[in-house]
């Protein structure tokens, strides 16, 4: 596969049917009416597997009312982040979001995100980067389509007088992909679009397994729905997760694996886990 192939920016499709809960904001393009809400964007993580650090640098948040429209095209609006801003993925997790910043839309739906990386250039080689475990930090090379934004496919509904709160969780560990022996690592992200739910699942591991390669999941039918590292005193906060059964996965004395089924997470909530491993 030439390099040209392999940096062929990726499409997530998420389907998003949301509708905000109290606030405001004012106009923007994408619907006849006059009436108005606003968008609001953060970002988390998933662990990363290998890495000290991975990091990016985002410009914008572009949204449109199609999910055809080219990055030229009329009818976008944005959430212009002036500097831009340089993100460890990493330190993203335990609940931890990067709050991107909020535009106001005209009432409508919105089918169509954007998320706008910075490159690495002459100014800042750095842009986009990864530290490997151990290593020293090196570019992040990305697709030359992440100037023009990498496309998310959603399905937003925006009312009138209303937030919408969405959350990009960056999946760094799937997203970093190492080109053969070359030393140069490649970003073809991995994005999931979810809304900013509170609930969640809180609890702890033994500390000599809070070592930064310990993963804690949510699983659904064996489906990782959401996953952390735990901190260094051994606590975990999963959060957000949509309301829901789950299976709780985490490690338990000599990296056994342990699993508690049917942790039924309710709306609104942080169901706290008492368990020792």
């Amino acid at each position: 596969m030439n390099l040209q192939r392999q940096l062929g920016f990726a499409f997530a499709t998420v389907l998003l049917v949301l509708i905000g809960a109290c606030g405001g904001g004012g106009g923007s393009a994408g619907s006849s009416s006059n009436d108005s809400g606003t968008l609001r964007v953060a970002l988390t993580d998933a662990p990363a597997c290998g890495f000290d650090a991975v990091n990016v640098t985002i410009e914008k948040v572009r949204v449109h009312t199609s999910s055809s429209a080219s990055d030229t095209d009329s009818g976008w609006s944005e959430i212009v982040l002036s500097p831009a801003k340089r993100v460890n993925l990493l330190t993203l997790q335990n609940g931890v979001l990067a709050e991107l910043g909020q535009v106001p839309l005209a009432t409508g739906r919105y089918t169509q995100m954007r998320l706008v990386l910075a490159a690495n250039d002459a100014t800042t080689p750095l842009a986009n980067s990864v530290a490997p475990t151990g290593g020293s930090e090196v570019a992040l090379a990305t697709p030359s389509g992440m100037q023009t934004g990498l496309k998310l496919n959603v399905d937003i509904d925006v009312a009138a007088n209303q937030i919408v709160d969405v959350v990009l969780d960056f999946d760094a560990c799937k997203s970093v992909v190492r080109a053969g022996n070359s030393g140069n690592y490649l970003l073809k992200p991995v994005i999931s679009v979810t809304p900013r739910f509170i609930s969640g699942v809180s609890g702890f591991v033994a500390t000599t397994l809070a070592n930064g390669n310990t993963t804690v999941s949510l699983e659904q039918a064996g489906v990782v729905i959401k996953s952390t590292s735990p901190d260094s005193s051994g606590n975990f906060l999963l959060q957000p997760v949509s309301p829901g059964s789950y299976d709780l996965v985490l490690p338990g004395p000599g990296q056994a694996t342990v699993v508690i089924t049917d942790v039924v997470v309710a709306a609104d909530l942080v169901r706290s886990i008492n368990t020792t491993t």
